[in-house]
């Protein structure tokens, strides 16, 4: 592995890419490398296509489908309030999500049963993955 290179640009203007370090695998396959280009820290998030086949990846809410409880935004699930089989009415809470120290609530859209849940407390997501089924 090359932990240093210079690209030239043009005649006079050359790039010094200096790899510095790599770091963990998250669970959505994503891994931050960190460098330097031309003496300043830089890093970049890269999907590691080595491990992808190994990865749970949540499935997409269906925009059309008015039973699919969509992630309103990227980030970890804290806290499920519900079960599969409870009954819920339009506006009850039924998990919270953190991303940067902010936490969200998603709500019921409507009343229902929730038929199914896709997400436990750490489970990292993004956004318009599905969260729940509610019928």
């Amino acid at each position: 592995l090359l932990e240093e290179v210079n690209i030239d640009l043009e005649k006079g203007k050359t790039l010094i890419v200096k790899y510095l370090t790599t770091g963990d695998l998250r669970e959505d396959g994503m891994r931050t490398v960190f460098f330097e280009l031309n003496g300043h820290p830089r890093e970049v998030e890269v999907l590691d296509r080595s491990v992808e086949m190994t990865l749970h990846r949540h499935p997409k809410a269906n925009a059309d489908d008015p039973t699919h409880v969509p992630a309103p935004m990227p980030g970890k699930v804290t806290t499920v309030n519900i079960t599969k089989g409870q009954a819920v009415k339009a506006g009850d809470r039924l998990l919270s999500i953190e991303a940067m120290k902010m936490e969200t609530a998603v709500y019921a859209p409507h009343d229902g049963t929730v038929r199914d849940i896709l997400v436990q407390p750490g489970s990292t997501i993004a956004s318009r993955d599905l969260l729940a089924v509610i019928g």
